[in-house]
């Protein structure tokens, strides 16, 4: 069988991580992508080396895809531009509002000029507002959707890893996907346009509605859960951290039968429900910090298993590389750059019958003229 976006041909002018990762998803699904990048190359390109002299950043977002260089500052080159965009199925950029406007490639405007197209931006405030033209990289977005003031303890800290640009450029895709089902039907385009603010924001609803209707703001709980407990990291004897998950209490009186070895403390009426455990989660804490530091993570496990509580090991980023289910279950490609072939987690997306890729992350500039002769062609009236 092909892959579902087999013939869509999409057309990004992108850089860093947020419009770049949601045309990733694009081609994983089979999309003909091309990367529309500036003569010195997407600057994501140069983040770090560390991948056999290519970008972590830049591998990760940009596998299964093709680059042509165009200076927009250039009439001719600007043209070539034009016939990409009229060509496509799908157009993405991540310019701010005003450039895109200032180039007449905003959503709203090619969508217009192109009924047929799927034109999608990403932009960090959106448009109108006050805020609409400043400039949004990820950590600025995390301070304004208030990530900061829920992630930490005592000190506040940053999600550590892309996710403002990752909420962004998966809402982007689900929007893309949705409007070329409708222009299935219907064969109508769509303006799609995210804002990294709205959909982080979105993010930290729960929280959200938690302060403005509940007590006001929470304290931050760094490693454990602000609304369920006991659901946190504990320590055990061998040096090793395990994290522990109660959902009911249920799971609290087996927990506390068969990880405490004492049935009692199931019905002690200080941890009998969830309520009075959040009220007492420090006592609760230390009960089951003292009872786990004496035991190994063999014992550990052994003893979650028969209460049947969730639990799972904290690994660092090499334990998740070497991880066994990762490993057992083949989740890893080769995939070649322009420094060598290296090893890439594979894509998420697990449909049946999807063809296997081989998917290859550009040189600047590295496409197939054939292609971009066929993209203008479509565009040509």
């Amino acid at each position: 069988m092909s892959a579902p976006l087999a013939g869509v041909v999409v057309v990004s002018l992108e850089q860093a991580i947020s419009a770049p990762f949601a045309t990733r998803q694009l081609a994983d699904l089979g999309a003909t992508v091309l990367k529309v990048e500036r003569p010195e190359g997407d600057f994501a390109r140069h983040y770090d080396s560390v991948v056999q002299g290519e970008s972590a950043f830049f591998v990760w977002a940009n596998r299964g895809k093709q680059s042509i260089a165009l200076d927009l500052k250039d009439p001719d080159d600007l043209a070539t531009f034009g016939a990409l965009v009229a060509g496509a199925d799908v157009f993405v950029h991540n310019l701010s509002p005003r450039a895109a406007e200032r180039l007449g490639i905003d959503a709203a405007t090619l969508h217009a000029r192109h009924p047929h197209l799927v034109a999608a931006e990403i932009s960090g405030y959106g448009h109108g507002g006050p805020r609409t033209d400043d400039k949004a990289y990820d950590l600025a977005i995390q301070a304004e959707a208030g990530v900061f003031s829920v992630t930490g303890d005592q000190q506040m800290s940053k999600v550590g890893f892309s996710v403002a640009d990752i909420c962004a450029a998966m809402y982007a895709l689900s929007g893309i996907l949705a409007a070329l089902v409708r222009r299935e039907r219907t064969g109508e385009g769509a303006a799609v346009s995210v804002s990294m603010l709205d959909v982080l924001a979105e993010w930290v609803s729960a929280p959200l509605y938690n302060a403005v209707y509940g007590a006001g703001q929470s304290a931050r709980t760094g490693r454990r859960h602000h609304a369920i407990a006991p659901y946190g990291t504990f320590r055990l004897a061998d040096g090793s951290t395990v994290l522990v998950a109660v959902q009911s209490d249920g799971e609290w009186r087996s927990l506390a039968e068969h990880v405490l070895l004492d049935p009692a403390l199931g019905d002690d009426p200080r941890f009998a429900t969830n309520a009075v455990r959040i009220a007492n989660v420090d006592v609760l804490e230390e009960l089951l910090a003292a009872g786990l530091a004496g035991v190994d993570a063999d014992e550990a496990r052994a003893r979650l298993a028969r209460g049947r509580i969730a639990t799972a090991r904290v690994n660092d980023l090499r334990g998740v590389w070497e991880h066994e289910q990762l490993r057992a279950r083949g989740r890893f490609d080769q995939v070649s750059t322009p420094s060598g072939v290296i090893e890439m987690l594979a894509s998420p997306f697990d449909l049946s019958d999807l063809p296997p890729s081989t998917p290859r992350v550009p040189a600047l500039d590295e496409h197939d003229p054939d292609l971009v002769a066929r993209i203008r062609e479509r565009g040509t009236p």
